[in-house]
């Protein structure tokens, strides 16, 4: 990171106390929309020197960033050289962040459009589609589970949209449904390493570990399909080729990690966050139970309202000015797409759920090369999941029992989401 430039070291955020000005406070972990619209407000291109970062809030700004190849993916390599090149570096994080440095998501051009265009032949909308019966039938197991046990009490999370997510992106990948615990186990290890933990000094060991053990797993599955292939998805991006090109092993297994990872995470928190959204405001809930019609509106105002993506890490590619101040090349970048889902200069009533908003361009996805490759699936599980659960589970309400979210910067998820239903 190069040394930042001073005139800005000054800048305040007026009427909100710059010592509050942290995204991981205690009360921007539970809820971070206050801030980040006094960010958007006063100062949307925000120096911390706490995280030695800029944040960027406005939609527009964010959405140009998004699509501006000088703020760069690739935060990954630039770390990996500067921090863990020396002999002093723990060679168990330098492994953890050399898989990071494989995923799709953290390359420019040309590495990221490579890429995608072998891995969207393996991860095709037909193979989307095809799981809609499989994600009906988990999503009923596991509600049918929750009834079952006849206690009324539920966490909305660890109980129902985490095995859901979970078990789905494992069918597609051929991985067996029951290491699912396991994946949960290995992911939330790996979650300080990519989503922004700042907070635990741990988060590097510990994500090495969760890393080491399931990079070991999906290796020795990758081996297995090569030598006996298979009708999923880690035998289609063994096979996935062009003419030019094909995924090499390495590459395979680092995306499966990828997949296993984020294919469960962003999904779990959309769909426990659209629970919430809609326990909070009845009246939509009453709305979407009278004209099911509306669940696709309503998934994408789950994606504006309280999306699972709070911020984008960027690394400045280049020297940029942006409404006055100077983001120099080397410099970290936090776009924050909850707070451009939210400006009252692109959506009317933007602190208001709507399910029967109009089309939104909501960012909850992002946009341009790096629009999120699982979005339809991500689409089909919360379609899924969110009406099945209220339709399931009668008199669902929120517990007097305080949520728990996870504390990181990049992501809006919840740790546990207890709930209560009535039982017979």
């Amino acid at each position: 990171m190069t040394a930042h430039n001073t005139d800005v070291e000054h800048t305040d955020v007026r009427h909100l106390d710059p010592e509050r000005a942290d995204l991981l406070g205690d009360e921007a972990v539970a809820d971070p929309y206050p801030l980040l619209a006094a960010l958007r407000e006063h100062d949307p291109v925000h120096w911390s020197a706490k995280y030695r970062s800029w944040f960027i809030t406005r939609y527009d700004d964010v959405a140009a960033a998004l699509r501006d190849d000088r703020f760069s993916s690739d935060r990954i390599t630039p770390y990996r050289r500067a921090k863990l090149e020396g002999p002093d570096a723990d060679p168990r994080v330098r492994a953890a962040f050399e898989v990071l440095e494989g995923w799709m998501v953290f390359k420019d051009q040309p590495d990221h459009l490579r890429l995608r265009r072998l891995l969207s032949r393996a991860f095709t909308p037909r193979a989307v589609t095809r799981m809609t019966s499989s994600v009906e039938e988990i999503a009923a197991e596991l509600l049918d589970g929750i009834v079952a046990r006849g206690t009324g009490d539920v966490d909305l999370v660890g109980d129902f949209a985490y095995p859901l997510t979970a078990s789905v992106i494992a069918d597609m990948l051929g991985v067996p449904r029951a290491d699912r615990e396991q994946f949960k186990d290995w992911s939330d290890q790996i979650t300080g390493l990519v989503f922004g933990g700042m907070g635990d000094a741990t988060r590097h060991t510990v994500g090495a570990q969760g890393m080491a053990e399931l990079t070991s797993y999906l290796a020795d599955l990758v081996r297995a399909h090569e030598r006996a292939p298979a009708d999923d998805l880690i035998s289609a991006m063994i096979s996935a080729r062009d003419d030019r090109d094909a995924l090499s092993h390495d590459e395979v297994i680092s995306t499966g990690v990828l997949l296993l990872f984020a294919g469960h995470e962003t999904t779990t928190n959309l769909i426990g966050n659209g629970i919430l959204a809609l326990l909070r405001n009845p009246a939509q809930l009453a709305l979407l139970r009278d004209r099911p019609g509306l669940v696709d509106g309503m998934v994408e105002e789950a994606l504006r309202f309280d999306g699972p993506a709070k911020t984008v890490a960027r690394v400045m590619g280049d020297d940029v000015e942006l409404r006055g101040r100077h983001l120099r090349r080397g410099e970290r970048v936090f776009l924050s797409p909850s707070s451009a889902n939210r400006d009252p200069a692109v959506f009317a009533d933007p602190d208001t759920l709507d399910i029967t908003r109009e089309k939104s361009g909501q960012l909850g996805f992002g946009i341009g090369m790096h629009y999120c490759l699982g979005a339809p699936l991500a689409r089909l599980e919360a379609s899924i999941a969110i009406p099945r659960a209220f339709a399931r589970l009668p008199g669902l309400r929120l517990t007097d029992e305080s949520l728990r979210w996870h504390p990181v910067l990049l992501s809006r998820g919840m740790q546990r989401f207890p709930a209560r239903f009535t039982t017979p």
